[in-house]
């Protein structure tokens, strides 16, 4: 067979040798390989072509700058009518304020939290201290007298140095007929004693106050920034601005209100 093939292809070009002048010119044919498996010098698979690598990479940078903006124009945006923070300073503030103002002695009574609040050193060379509450039961008895119960017979003298020198001008006495009980004999208020306990509400007032003005700048100070930073709407921003400023004025208003009712308690007493 392959004889016969080598004979056609001489045939064919011995006739191409004797073609007339002017005819087109025809590549000669040329034998073919031994092996019929062998690939041709000139023969490329497209396939693995560098040029289509390329081609792949271009598009898929051209697909990744195609979604960046979609990305950028869905991120999220800020809520500026979000007064969380604000409302949380003035609830903690006026909540604060009332438990200050109920520990101040009202209408010739003596508040019982006033007692169990008070630092206890059960030894003098330590500087760690217990809350009086937590070594002795207190009871009051009467608008005139209250006792302590304590727990143990030791704390009876670092309880007593810890009522007499407190600012509450008290003195605890033993009782007679029972070793573990201390009586307290509360003395009618005075105009010291009521003038005293004023101050000490007004200036429970003005913290509570500033903890007010505090959380009103630190919602205003964001507001700023969503503006600058263009992370709400400018008509929002004014809106919400509008909003604070008026949570701020009744939070002024509870923390004042809560004052003025202690004050006149306090000036009656």
């Amino acid at each position: 067979m392959q004889r016969i093939i080598t004979q056609s292809i001489r045939s064919f070009n011995h006739r191409l040798a004797a073609r007339p002048q002017g005819t087109q010119v025809l590549q000669p044919l040329c034998l073919l390989p031994r092996n019929p498996r062998a690939v041709p010098l000139n023969s490329r698979e497209f396939a693995n072509s560098p040029a289509l690598y390329k081609k792949k990479e271009k598009a898929k940078k051209a697909s990744a700058s195609a979604s960046e903006p979609e990305e950028s124009s869905s991120a999220p945006t800020e809520d500026p009518f979000d007064l969380s923070q604000l409302h949380n300073g003035i609830s903690t503030a006026v909540a604060r304020l009332k438990d200050d103002l109920s520990k101040l002695r009202a209408g010739g009574r003596f508040n019982t939290a006033v007692l169990e609040s008070l630092r206890v050193h059960l030894s003098k060379d330590s500087k760690d201290s217990v809350k009086l509450g937590d070594l002795a039961q207190v009871v009051p008895k009467g608008g005139r007298m209250v006792t302590l119960l304590a727990a143990e017979e030791d704390h009876l003298k670092p309880l007593t140095s810890a009522i007499v020198s407190s600012n509450l001008s008290l003195t605890p006495q033993p009782d007679p007929h029972n070793a573990l009980q201390l009586n307290i004999p509360i003395p009618p208020p005075t105009k010291e004693s009521r003038d005293k306990n004023i101050q000490a509400a007004k200036q429970a007032f003005e913290k509570a106050a500033g903890v007010v003005r505090d959380s009103r700048g630190a919602m205003h100070k964001r507001l700023q920034d969503m503006q600058k930073k263009k992370l709400a709407r400018p008509d929002d921003v004014r809106k919400a601005h509008d909003q604070m400023e008026k949570v701020t004025e009744q939070g002024q208003k509870e923390v004042k209100d809560a004052f003025e009712a202690a004050r006149k308690t306090l000036e009656q007493a």
